[in-house]
């Protein structure tokens, strides 16, 4: 038998765990309260947009006047990485 080259554990002494009490539910929260509150937040949040409308304009405007620094490095080294984040969960 070939030992391992690793730190070896002195003391091998195990014992079974058991479960001192069941998870409580929280006060007043049923399943189906729950199931029908997730349906709920879901149209709430699909219905405010995700992007500050406010920023992009302010971006734009300021793209159009000159006033917003664009650097073609930044911007390609971003693309390169957002491909290489694709790259990552492709299924071969």
């Amino acid at each position: 038998m070939i030992d391992s080259i690793g730190a070896k554990p002195t003391d091998r002494k195990v014992s079974a765990v058991t479960r001192v009490a069941a998870p409580a539910q929280p006060a007043g929260v049923t399943k189906q309260a729950a199931a029908a509150a997730a349906p709920t937040v879901a149209a709430q949040l699909a219905t405010a947009a995700p992007v500050d409308a406010q920023r992009v304009q302010d971006i734009k405007q300021a793209i159009a006047e000159g006033r917003y620094p664009l650097s073609p490095t930044k911007i390609a080294d971003a693309l390169i990485a957002a491909r290489y984040e694709w790259m990552s969960h492709d299924k071969a």
